[in-house]
């Protein structure tokens, strides 16, 4: 009797020991598996952006150059022409005696002309320059609004800056520049939805 009650609680044994492996390893399975999914969805959770790609290939961008060399071409137009004027006004003083009312009268008209010349070219370049920033800030606007909005879309925690950097850089200045700007080493992984933000910010009127 007491034999078969041994044989008996040790085949309960066994098969509860049996129950618990079987139960462990799926129990293993499933948590390796959440784990796995978990590991896959947060890969996704971190994006990545080119700003300078943006900028520089958006059709805003080429919109932008586009008038600016029109803009440009015409200035260079109008300053031709005036120094032109210049030039032939000089040729006119060779024809008018020196100290003539007529002489000092065209002497001022070209000192005129010159200082109406040197005055539009340095308001040009503070025009441009002013010109330039106030687009590339509004433009950098749209691309942190279209981000959010894309980052938002794509269930997305962060959204890193990604510089494209190209060697060899044209000065010392300018690679330590690179180094000190550029954060994101490597983004393998993370989902780079520069092109989706840049069809944003391209559709924006």
């Amino acid at each position: 009797m007491k034999i078969k009650t041994i044989i008996l609680s040790c085949l309960l044994s066994a098969i509860v020991l049996a129950f618990a492996y079987d139960y462990s390893r799926a129990e293993s399975k499933v948590q390796g598996n959440e784990r796995r999914a978990t590991s896959d969805e947060r890969r996704f959770k971190i994006g990545v952006v080119s700003v300078q790609n943006i900028l520089q290939n958006c059709k805003r961008s080429a919109k932008y150059r586009e008038e600016a060399i029109a803009e440009q071409n015409k200035f260079i137009a109008e300053s031709d022409k005036l120094r032109a004027e210049i030039e032939a006004d000089k040729a006119g003083l060779k024809t008018l005696k020196v100290g003539t009312s007529d002489y000092m009268a065209r002497v001022k008209e070209i000192f005129e002309k010159q200082a109406s010349l040197q005055a539009a070219q340095e308001f040009r370049k503070q025009q441009i320059s002013l010109k330039d920033q106030q687009w590339i800030e509004g433009l950098y606007k749209a691309i942190l609004q279209k981000t959010s909005e894309v980052a938002k879309l794509k269930g997305l925690e962060m959204v890193f800056e990604k510089s494209d950097t190209e060697f060899p850089a044209q000065s010392a200045n300018e690679l330590m520049r690179t180094i000190d700007t550029n954060k994101v080493l490597y983004s393998g992984g993370c989902l780079d939805i520069t092109d989706e933000v840049m069809a944003r910010v391209d559709e924006e009127k």
